[in-house]
């Protein structure tokens, strides 16, 4: 799953979902509407892309990308391009999905509160090209987490700190 949606226009929403099944010839419809049920979409299965909001649109690609039951989700900043409320939004459907679904999940993001928020390990990269790795953390607390954990402050102060920002910095 990718940064942008990548949904093709001329597809609706369960087309664009459907679309690696339309082109292996191993269609199940029940599987698309599951997807699309999974990520929230019921009701929007005949919409076109250009009326989806932001949201709609990266959820429209989660389902794409869930839709065969993956062991493996390869996530590239999926919401980045997110507006925050939307984002945070989306983080939880993360969590909700990957718990209900049991995949492995790699997500590469900038975001130091999401992947303390998502993961169960982060690596985190410096130096010149972003190629190093700074550390390998284990996310050691249990889901329902909140943002505000003592734990995950401390955390959070420490990747910032691997990645140059001073403590006096604000953040």
């Amino acid at each position: 799953m990718f940064q942008d949606p990548t949904l093709y226009p001329w597809r609706t929403v369960r087309q664009n979902v459907a679309l690696s099944q339309d082109i292996s010839g191993k269609r199940d419809r029940r599987a698309v509407e599951e997807a699309i049920r999974l990520v929230g979409l019921n009701g929007f299965e005949k919409a076109w892309p250009h009326q989806l909001s932001g949201g709609m649109a990266q959820r429209t690609a989660l389902a794409r990308a869930l839709v065969n039951h993956p062991r493996m989700l390869i996530l590239d900043e999926p919401l980045g391009k997110l507006d925050a409320l939307t984002r945070l939004t989306m983080q939880t459907e993360l969590h909700r999905l990957w718990k209900e679904r049991d995949f492995t999940a790699i997500m590469v993001t900038h975001d130091v509160d999401e992947a303390l928020f998502l993961a169960t390990r982060v690596i985190v990269l410096g130096g010149a090209n972003r190629s190093r790795v700074l550390s390998d953390i284990r996310v050691d607390a249990p889901f329902q987490r909140h943002r505000d954990d003592p734990y995950f402050l401390k955390l959070r102060r420490e990747i910032l700190l691997q990645l140059g920002y001073s403590a006096a910095s604000p953040l």
